[in-house]
């Protein structure tokens, strides 16, 4: 069985191109990181330096694949649109052009619940809610490759999509990281006091979920799947669990929503104008989502797809802080 991971060299197209070659499939990873693609071919994988931008290329990496997973996508909350546009909607739509012109088995989606973030409370969102405006670029883009994704699966091509939500774990270079760096520049802001209840998935459940994906049965095509640990904390106690794990206090900086926003409202002004589109230490979006409760309802992937996360939070944030204080070490060294 042949196999193809786009985003092979981020965090999740990794992982999970690790485990595929785990269970000998042949499996070839798409990427722009030619370092971790080096290191991957050492693993036994096929490495592609291809990007997205390359049309022919994407499109002609389907050929011969049995099964796509299509992980790749510019993840951030700053950047400019025509460079997320690039990346999320044009790839999507080179990589299904791909699966119908060499026939692949079945393309299993990488979106995003960060399509259903509107600045306010929402607690177990099912998959069918309504979509509000999109918030940012990232969003809106990933909201326009998920119309790409359903107009695909109308003209009959085979494919099922999730909406991981924050996934972390060892090799993460995003969320907590981002949390970290915060902690040793400025503290971290601890919004309302932290009682946002929000939802976090360990790296192996996603990648559990997008097996289970590739091998659920037909009548589940066309779908979309929200996945998470299952597990809602506030913030708050996130922090002090990793902070436990890390086994030192982090910087907290307990400041309200508006003083918060409004910063993030400066930060970014000044980004546009005199720091040449530099990312923001906080952002706007970063802000809404250490201050508002959001939940995903995952009853459907955990009846339908047989879901079941197998590692726990607090396992997670124990293999994360174990993993990121050995970084540490290697850079002191």
């Amino acid at each position: 069985m042949n196999v193809l991971v786009t985003g092979g060299t981020g965090f999740l197209g990794k992982a999970l191109a690790l485990r595929l070659r785990s269970q000998s499939d042949h499996v070839t990873v798409l990427g722009r990181d030619r370092y971790i693609g080096k290191q991957l071919e050492g693993e036994g994988l096929r490495f592609l330096a291809v990007d997205f931008q390359d049309e022919q290329a994407t499109i002609n990496a389907c050929q011969g694949q049995d099964y796509i997973f299509h992980c790749g996508a510019l993840s951030s909350p700053w950047g400019r649109y025509q460079d997320f546009y690039q990346a999320n909607v044009l790839g999507t739509r080179y990589i299904i052009q791909g699966c119908q012109q060499y026939g692949v088995k079945r393309l299993i989606h990488v979106s995003t619940p960060s399509i259903y973030f509107n600045f306010s409370h929402h607690l177990n969102i099912p998959e069918n809610t309504p979509l509000p405006p999109p918030v940012n670029a990232y969003a809106k883009t990933k909201q326009l490759a998920e119309q790409e994704i359903n107009r695909a699966y109308t003209e009959g091509l085979p494919v099922i999509t999730i909406r991981p939500r924050a996934i972390f774990g060892p090799g993460d270079r995003s969320i907590l990281p981002r949390l970290l760096q915060a902690n040793e520049r400025t503290g971290i802001p601890l919004i309302n006091n932290g009682q946002a209840c929000i939802d976090m998935t360990y790296i192996d459940n996603v990648v559990d979920a997008l097996l289970l994906c590739q091998n659920a049965p037909d009548n589940l095509l066309g779908r979309t799947f929200n996945i998470t640990n299952g597990e809602p904390t506030p913030l708050v106690n996130l922090l002090t669990l990793l902070s436990q794990q890390l086994g030192y206090p982090l910087n907290l900086k307990p400041i309200s929503y508006n003083l918060a926003y409004g910063v993030a409202t400066v930060m970014e002004l000044a980004s546009k104008t005199i720091l040449f589109g530099k990312e923001p230490i906080l952002t706007r979006y970063t802000v809404g989502l250490l201050s508002f409760n959001q939940t995903l309802d995952i009853t459907a992937a955990k009846t339908e797809l047989g879901y079941q996360p197998q590692v726990s939070i607090l396992e997670g944030l124990k293999l994360f802080a174990q993993w990121w204080k050995n970084q540490q070490n290697v850079h002191e060294s």
